[in-house]
Parts: structure tokens; sequence; C-alpha cells
């Protein structure tokens, strides 16, 4: 069994999650038996929306071995969390460890494999994994879609007040937003959309404006118009690698610069973004 961790939380959103759940979903298609580990019960909720059968919730990344038994187990960490040393006894005990690099000078401390963004070698695997089910199929509906991330603990959107107001958007909720924080929004967005609509409205909407890297890829796999506004923490992905998929990039918020963005003609389509292959991993099982 393979034992997937996704770092998870209302200071993090649920990129990693979602990123789980795609790699998940395409292992057991391949017959190999997986279980999601996330921190908190809204992660996992969020995981079975996505099609995950089952989750364990754990404290951090120091608790995996509570739930994964040593031996012939393999585990997957993706998670930014300092170990505190527990990666080496990962290594040891289980018989494969998997890493999500940090950044890109990241390198395997103890003999895990790394996942890695533009990964040009056999020593790593591609980091970047969207899910099957986000392709240009649905039929879109013409909508500018806005989705910050899973939370907004900083309040960014009301922090960005003059600039929703300038542009005629609908916002897609974060799972981890405040329920009082939503009677401020409504004031910005024509509609608000609960986050439970996720899927849907990634698939449907015509132009997707987020911050978040993971959702943009989605987007973008789905055929929209993606803009991306690089104010992430913790990218999961570069807005190198975003741009390169025909994703605009904007660096603030903006409204001249976004209406620049959706007026422009150069963004094309990009179908290869489904393209991981899985059997590299299996290959170790």
């Amino acid at each position: 069994m393979i034992f997937y961790y996704a770092n998870s939380g209302h200071k993090l959103g649920l990129d990693r999650v979602r990123r789980g759940a795609a790699l998940i979903k395409k292992l057991e298609a391949a017959g190999i038996e997986s279980r999601l580990l996330v921190n908190d019960f809204r992660a996992g909720l969020a995981a079975k929306d996505l099609g995950v059968k089952e989750y364990v919730t754990v404290e951090t990344v120091q608790d995996i071995d509570a739930i994964a038994e040593a031996g012939n187990n393999s585990i997957i960490i993706d998670s930014p969390e300092d170990d505190h040393g527990r990666l080496v006894k990962y290594c040891a005990d289980f018989k494969n460890v998997w890493r999500f690099a940090h950044d890109e000078n990241d390198t395997s401390v103890h003999g895990e494999i790394l996942f890695k963004v533009n990964c040009q070698s056999d020593d790593c695997l591609d980091a970047v994994i969207v899910d099957e089910m986000y392709a240009p199929q649905a039929e879109k509906v013409e909508r500018v879609l806005f989705f910050l991330s899973d939370s907004d603990y900083d309040k960014v959107i009301l922090g960005n007040e003059a600039f929703f107001k300038e542009t005629n958007m609908e916002l897609l909720l974060g799972n981890y937003f405040f329920v009082k924080y939503e009677d401020d929004l409504a004031k910005l967005f024509t509609t608000l959309h609960e986050p439970e609509e996720y899927t849907d409205l990634i698939q449907t909407s015509k132009t997707v404006v987020t911050a978040s890297s993971q959702t943009a890829l989605e987007a973008k796999a789905c055929g929209a118009k993606v803009i991306y506004i690089d104010v992430e923490k913790e990218a999961l992905y570069p807005s190198s690698l975003l741009a390169s998929n025909g994703i605009g990039i904007l660096n603030e918020f903006d409204a001249n610069a976004l209406k620049a963005s959706q007026d422009d003609k150069k963004q094309e389509q990009n179908t290869s973004i489904n393209s991981f292959d899985t059997n590299r991993i299996i290959s170790k099982l």
C-alpha cells in the first residue's frame, strides 16, 4: 500500500490535497491500493468530493508512521513541514519513500526519490499532477470566476477592495473562509459560490482568475482562459511554469493589467498538463 501525506489546513489551503487526490486516483486505477493522510476533517471531506475513497487525519508529517505500518508499505510526502529528523527513519523503515521537493534546489537527503518541477532526469518525478477529470470537455459558461485559494487568513480580498469593485467577477469561496467574512465579500462580487461547487465551476468557467497555482493548471487543463495572480506565499509551481502553459501572470491586484490579460489573444489551450505517468512509481512496488 502507498500512504500519501498531504499537508493541509486553513493557513495552507488544499492544493496539496488536490494534487494528492489526482495521483491516488491514477494509482488506484492501475490497481495500487492507496490511503490519503491529511491534517484535518475538512480536508478529508474535500478529498472525498474529489473522489478519494478513504482518508485518515494525522497531526503532522512526524505522525505518518502512526498510521502507516513499516515494512512493505511505501509513503509519499507532500509537505513543506520540518520533519525534525523523521525522514531518515521513514527511509529506513518503508519500502519506498517519495517526497515533493521544497524548491528547485532541494536534493534527496536519505535516498528518497523527489518529485520536482521541470524534472529533467531519471532521478526524480514530475511534480505537476492534475486530475484527469479536468479536461476540455464540459461546455463553458460565460463567467469570470475568481478563486483566491481555500483560505484568506490575512483578508487579502478585503485588502484589495478597489480592485474587486472595478472587476465584474464571481467568487468561489474557500473551504476555510469564515462565515462572517462571507458577508463582507458579498459586497464585492456579483455572485458567491460555495466551496462544494469547486470542481464544476473549474470545469465550466470560461475565464478563471486565481492565486492558486494548482487551480490555475486545473482550469487551463479544462481549456479556460486563466490569469494567475502571483501572491502565493508557498506556491506549488513557479509562475514561469504556469506562463509556459499559456497562463497569464499578474504580480499584483491591478484592474488594468487584469483587463489587458483577459483581452490577450495569445493564450493557447494546453492539453499536455494531464500527462503524469505512474509507471515509474508502480515499478518500484
